[in-house]
């Protein structure tokens, strides 16, 4: 049986995504990156959800990398390793393919796989007292190729090198410095300053959002893909929600999207 667990909720237009294997520093177990997927799965075909948080449960880490210790269970041989590698590749596709905003909420330890998975968040907002580190190079492993594009679309390709190269700890003030997280707020508000910020998210347009995404990804990943963002553009000028907010605005009101 794997460790840990993944728990998926509604509130409301937030979906919750919690990793929860406290007695490892919520370490990614194998049925966790099975979980996961199945998770952003759920939110992402539920229109009533218009953001994803994700988090580590308790106060220690939001994810501590991979678990280890199953490693002898899961990847004994190739033919095991082969299928772990399916359950993880599967969550960072879906990871990756997410196309509502995704907030990473973080406390205490973020290494490794931890620090991927908040990279793949649109928003890091981080407790003070979080630290982090990507340890592959006192592993002996390869830090994978769209991790490391993540790491040097957010830090540039200097401070990429160091941290890699050192396996270095960033605290909360040294990681915001790099620009790894967005926001740096003490621990004890660290969930109300979220929750804000989830609100004024959710009551933006959603298609206006996912125009943003769509387009701001494909240029931080130097991807091309001009006739997705015209796709995008067109459905924000067709829908009722651009109706909807120029009426408000003439109304002097606050609009209320649907979404469609």
């Amino acid at each position: 049986m794997s460790a840990g667990r993944i728990e998926a909720r509604a509130e409301g237009p937030i979906g919750w995504i919690v990793f929860d294997n406290q007695k490892r520093r919520n370490a990614m177990s194998l049925g966790m990156w099975t979980g996961l997927t199945a998770a952003l799965e759920r939110f992402g075909a539920d229109p009533a959800i218009r953001v994803v948080l994700l988090r580590g449960a308790g106060d220690t880490a939001f994810v501590s990398g991979a678990d280890i210790s199953e490693f002898d269970a899961h990847r004994s041989d190739a033919a095991a390793a082969a299928e772990y590698a399916k359950a993880t590749d599967g969550a960072w596709k879906a990871l990756g393919a997410f196309e509502k905003p995704m907030i990473a909420m973080i406390r205490g330890f973020c290494f490794g796989g931890g620090v991927a998975i908040a990279m793949k968040a649109d928003l890091r907002i981080a407790a003070d007292d979080s630290l982090y580190a990507i340890p592959a190079a006192r592993l002996g492993i390869a830090y994978p190729t769209h991790s490391v594009r993540d790491l040097v679309a957010l830090t540039g390709p200097a401070k990429a090198k160091e941290v890699l190269y050192t396996g270095m700890r960033l605290d909360s003030a040294g990681a915001l410095a790099a620009g790894l997280v967005n926001r740096v707020v003490p621990a004890e508000r660290l969930e109300a300053e979220v929750m804000a910020l989830c609100a004024t998210i959710a009551d933006n347009a959603p298609l206006t959002i996912r125009a943003a995404k769509e387009t701001i990804d494909q240029i931080a990943r130097d991807e091309h893909d001009p006739q997705k963002i015209a796709d995008r553009v067109a459905a924000c000028f067709d829908s009722a929600d651009y109706a909807e907010g120029r009426r408000a605005f003439m109304e002097k009101r606050r609009p209320v999207f649907t979404g469609q």
